[in-house]
C-alpha cells in the first residue's frame, strides 16, 4: 500500500491554489456502518469538488487560495434541504484543521466535536432541542464521516468551464428536501451531479441492482469511464476510518449482491426460493462485481500528509450560516 506524498496532497486537495493547476470531481464511495447499514449495506455516496466552495452550505461559489472545496451530497430530513456542502476536512472529521483530529477518540468526543461544529457553523439551520440539549435526527452525517467509515475515492479532472458550470446548476435548481430510498438517494444525486460533467457517464443498474442507483454500480461506471477517456487521468484513492472503540465499517454492496452475500437474506432465499437464489446469483457474477480495493490502493490521509504543509495555506474558510427554507 503506498503512501500519498505531500506532492500528491497538493495535486489532490490544494489544486486551486494556482490557476494552473488541475482540479477534481470526485465520488465519494463510503462503506455503511452500524444497524442501519447492516440492513441495507449499499453505503453512502457522496461527491468532492475541489474547485467549488460554500458561500453558505446552500450556495456555492469557486474557491479562493488555500481553500480545499466541499462535500456535496443529498440527505434524508436535514434542515428541509436536498443537498447541503460541507468544507472537506470538517466532512472528514469535524474539525477545522487536520491536526485537530484526535487520533485515538471515543464516541462522546465524536459526538463533543460534531456538536461543537454544529454550534459554530450550522446552528440556524440545525438548532438545539427547545430544551437546550443537541438535537436529535440526521444531522450528524455531515461531518466527521471518517469517524464512522472507510471512504473511497474516484477521481476525474474537471475544467474551471464545467466547475464554473455546476455551481451554477446547483445555485439556480430548488433545493428543497425530495429524498426517496428507491429513487432519488443519495447516489441519484451523485450521478446527476458527475453527469454534468461528464453526460451519460454514469447509469443505474437494471439488473445487478434491479433499477435503484447505488454507490458501488456508479464507482464501477466511473472506473471503466476515466479508464476510457485517459484525458482525465482518473484515479483512485481510500481514507482509512479513524480508530474508534465502536468497530468499523463494513463493505458497500450493490442489491442483488447483498441478496448473495448477507446470510439473513440469502440463507432463507436459498431455502424456500432456490431457483430465484440462483438467478440472483448468476446476474451477480455477469453484472454486479465490483471490487473498489483493487482500484483504490492508495491511502490518502490528511491527519498525517497535511501536517507537513504550512498552515497558512490551509485557511479553508467556512461558508456563512444559512437559516432553514
Amino acid at each position: 500500500m503506498r503512501k500519498v506524498k505531500v506532492f500528491a496532497v497538493l495535486v489532490f486537495g490544494l489544486g486551486c491554489l494556482t490557476a494552473s493547476a488541475a482540479a477534481q470531481a470526485t465520488l465519494f464511495m463510503e462503506e455503511p456502518f452500524g444497524f442501519f447499514g447492516s440492513m441495507n449495506p449499499t453505503g453512502h455516496a457522496a461527491v468532492y469538488l475541489s474547485r467549488v466552495c460554500a458561500q453558505t452550505p446552500t450556495q456555492l461559489r469557486r474557491c479562493g487560495p488555500g481553500e480545499m472545496g466541499v462535500v456535496i451530497s443529498r440527505y434524508h430530513k436535514v434542515a428541509g434541504y436536498d443537498w447541503i456542502a460541507i468544507p472537506l476536512i470538517p466532512y472528514l472529521y469535524a474539525v477545522d484543521r487536520a491536526d485537530e483530529v484526535p487520533t485515538d477518540p471515543d464516541r462522546a468526543t465524536i459526538e463533543r466535536l460534531r456538536d461543537q461544529y454544529r454550534h459554530t457553523y450550522l446552528a440556524d439551520m440545525i438548532p438545539d432541542e427547545p430544551s437546550g440539549e443537541i438535537p436529535h435526527g440526521e444531522w450528524t452525517q455531515l461531518v466527521g464521516a471518517s469517524y464512522d467509515r472507510k471512504i473511497y475515492g474516484f477521481e476525474v479532472e474537471t475544467t474551471p468551464a464545467q466547475d464554473d458550470a455546476i455551481i451554477s446548476y446547483l445555485n439556480t435548481r430548488k433545493n428543497s428536501a425530495h429524498f426517496n430510498l428507491f429513487f432519488s438517494n443519495c447516489s441519484d444525486f451523485a450521478r446527476e451531479v458527475l453527469n454534468e460533467y461528464y453526460p451519460h457517464a454514469l447509469h443505474r443498474n437494471f439488473v445487478a441492482d434491479t433499477g435503484f442507483t447505488t454507490p458501488k454500480q456508479i464507482a464501477k461506471l466511473l472506473v471503466r469511464y476515466g479508464h476510457e477517456h485517459p484525458d482525465l487521468h482518473f484515479s483512485a484513492f481510500f481514507i482509512p476510518q479513524v480508530k474508534d472503540k465502536l468497530g468499523h465499517s463494513t463493505p458497500t454492496r450493490g442489491v442483488l449482491e447483498s441478496l448473495v452475500k448477507t446470510k439473513k437474506y440469502a440463507i432463507p432465499l436459498l431455502c424456500f426460493h432456490p431457483w430465484v437464489a440462483g438467478t440472483m446469483g448468476v446476474a451477480y457474477l455477469a453484472m454486479g462485481r465490483f471490487n473498489p480495493s483493487h482500484y483504490a490502493e492508495t491511502v490518502y490521509d490528511p491527519r498525517e500528509d497535511l501536517h507537513e504543509l504550512p498552515q497558512d495555506l490551509l485557511a479553508d474558510r467556512h461558508p456563512a450560516r444559512v437559516s432553514t427554507p
